[in-house]
């Protein structure tokens, strides 16, 4: 995806953003919701007219092809794609952006990049497609700082297909790689709702969740090995199955975030495509009967593709379907052998639990009114851009995720779901809605992704989101679950990352940035100090 296509305030593409009919739709659906909330439309400022200030730095002569400081390429460098990082484009805010964007277009450019950076004592934030939506790529601290845009290194270099492996530049985008696999008859099988505009590199960094609810549901499960340029030098596992030789090494860069070094290169575990694929939609009257039959499923051995429970304002905004307890949304796809007797056996879970069967479809079948998986997942890509329209409205439009034990689910969620209520009650004077779906289900407990709609006053919405966030966070932490379950840490949730990790862990990591990372410029802030 060429710099020129991506929106530089916003999510995706500017093509990719929503009409004026969808925009109007989506404001009318949203007015049932918040009635009396002030709708004007605050669009993008021009870049022009942003008081982007002069870089501070200048590249040395044999690395100035490389580098550049266009104001627009700083912009679109500077933040993330969360709900803060939009808003605050919008409302022009242009503080701490890198003063160069750095393009690598091989491995030692990278490694001569950071040799300068080192001795020049200038901060260097790894960059894949900047979908990042909790402050990892914002280089948020006085001090010039280089955005290294990997993007150039794009190329799947080997594919393995006895072993099904392929060895894949980090700076691919998700949509090129699987372009390269799909001859091949071959997949990585890793879909993010980020899938368009992230890269290889950057789930890497993140330890970055893909769509499927079991089995392999982070990047970490289809890493064979990877190549990292660190400043101490170059770090390259050995590609094995699997391995019982000490600490993985692989484990020590997957979710380092930029600090550790910089991934240019990974052997990643393909599958075959998938020929059968079937879902069904099962509604529920209560909600405790549904995360019921959700763990059902969960712990049965059948390890579906797909296992989303939405709960009912979730199902309502985002499928179109009223459902008093729940919708759960479940399929199964395999390369091999036909799932249908999968599907038939989550069914009867399901329904032994209360549900009742909405709607059922195959790969192959055309979509019928009331298939609210197919209209989930048409609603679920266009989340984002949706996102952004009601932001440009004064809309606090957020999410957050996390993740906890089957036992403790039902207080987890109820202390959660309060804290997010009341937070808005005090902030937004009680205009919003918190909804809830599991996007990850294990037989020991699900994964469930929270979303905030919420009444605001324009100028003031990062504020009333930060305040938000910071209860809901502290409920997390207080009651037991993860800050994060796939949204990596970034700077947002350092925090509480800082609380929620052991002590000798936090000695351990602190001690491997100094050995690899000397001089202490990669992503300062993120992780560690």
């Amino acid at each position: 995806m060429s710099t020129e296509e991506r929106s530089w305030w916003g999510w995706g593409t500017t093509a990719g953003a929503l009409s004026a009919e969808e925009s109007d739709a989506l404001v009318a659906r949203t007015v049932a919701v918040l009635p009396g909330h002030d709708f004007t439309d605050h669009g993008p400022p021009e870049p022009s007219d942003l008081a982007v200030p002069p870089s501070r730095i200048r590249p040395p002569s044999a690395l100035a092809a490389l580098c550049g400081d266009d104001p627009v390429d700083r912009l679109s460098h500077g933040r993330g794609k969360a709900f803060r990082d939009v808003v605050r484009n919008l409302l022009g805010q242009v503080d701490h952006l890198p003063d160069l964007v750095a393009r690598p277009r091989s491995e030692q450019d990278v490694v001569d990049l950071l040799d300068w950076c080192s001795d020049a004592a200038i901060a260097l934030i790894p960059y894949g497609g900047g979908s990042s939506v909790v402050g990892g790529v914002e280089p948020r601290f006085d001090g010039p700082a280089v955005s290294m845009d990997l993007t150039g290194l794009d190329t799947v270099l080997e594919v393995d297909t006895v072993s099904r492996a392929a060895r894949i530049q980090a700076g691919i985008h998700g949509p090129a790689l699987e372009d390269r696999l799909r001859p091949l008859g071959l997949t990585l099988r890793h879909f993010p709702q980020s899938f368009a505009h992230s890269t290889l590199g950057g789930w890497l960094a993140t330890r970055a969740g893909g769509h499927f609810a079991t089995l392999a549901t982070h990047i970490d499960d289809l890493t064979e090995s990877m190549r990292v340029v660190t400043p101490a030098g170059i770090s390259e596992s050995r590609r094995l199955p699997g391995s019982g030789a000490g600490p993985s090494p692989d484990r020590m860069f997957l979710g380092s975030e930029g600090t550790l070094g910089v991934i240019t290169e990974a052997w990643m575990r393909l599958q075959d495509r998938p020929v059968w694929q079937v879902t069904a939609s099962i509604a529920f009257e209560r909600q405790e009967d549904a995360a019921s039959a959700t763990r059902a499923i969960a712990q049965s051995g059948l390890h579906p593709s797909n296992c989303r429970l939405l709960d009912p304002a979730e199902a309502f905004i985002n499928a179109g379907a009223s459902v008093g307890g729940g919708l759960l949304l479940v399929g199964f796809e395999s390369a091999d052998h036909p799932v249908d007797g999968w599907l038939d056996r989550a069914v009867e879970l399901a329904v032994g639990h209360g549900g009742t069967v909405k709607a059922r479809r195959s790969k192959d079948s055309a979509r019928r009114e009331g298939d609210s998986a197919s209209a989930w997942r048409s609603s679920f890509l266009r989340m984002p851009y949706q996102r952004d329209a009601l932001a440009r409205r004064s809309l606090i439009v957020e999410t957050f995720e996390t993740a906890c034990t089957w036992d403790d689910f039902e207080a987890f969620h109820e202390a959660i779901t309060s804290a997010a209520r009341a937070a808005i009650d005090e902030v937004c004077g009680g205009a919003g809605v918190v909804t809830c779906r599991f996007t990850h289900v294990y037989p020991d407990g699900p994964a469930p992704y929270y979303g905030i709609y919420a009444a605001g006053r324009w100028g003031s919405t990062v504020a009333q989101w930060d305040e938000i966030k910071a209860a809901v966070s502290e409920a997390i932490a207080g009651h037991g679950g993860t800050i994060t379950h796939h949204h990596a840490v970034g700077r947002d949730h350092r925090p509480w990352y800082d609380r929620q990790r052991p002590d000798p862990f936090a000695a351990a990591l602190t001690a491997a940035k100094s050995a690899l990372d000397p001089a202490g410029i990669l992503n300062p802030g993120v992780l560690i100090r």
